[in-house]
């Protein structure tokens, strides 16, 4: 899916330049990669909670650092966006004490 930019936001008064394309491209595979990364703290997180393993098991250690690294993942491309902050990461996705440990913040 492409999108574009409205007119009044555009670069040059003459339309599309390949310049504001490619910018345009950009903003779209910015966004798109945030929803895939969001999805990815989603599962991770659903994948955590319903495990029936206790905290210290092997299944349980594994589950908790991939829910980590994917809230890593997720905070450093919004960085990388110009979002600034992690506390509506955790906020929104509602991230475990535990998770955050991993990461090294407080919850």
């Amino acid at each position: 899916m492409s999108l574009r930019l409205p007119t009044f936001l555009s670069s040059s008064p003459h339309g599309d330049t390949g310049l504001s394309a490619l910018e345009t491209e950009l903003l779209a595979e910015r966004a798109a990669s945030l929803g895939r990364l969001g999805s990815e703290v989603e599962r991770a997180l659903a994948a955590l909670k319903a495990t029936t393993a206790a905290p210290g098991d092997a299944e349980h250690e594994a589950l908790t650092n991939a829910a980590a690294r994917a809230v890593w993942y997720l905070i450093i491309q919004r960085d990388v966006c110009g979002v600034r902050g992690h506390e509506d990461v955790i906020r929104q996705y509602d991230v475990p004490a535990q998770v955050l440990a991993r990461l090294g913040a407080k919850g």
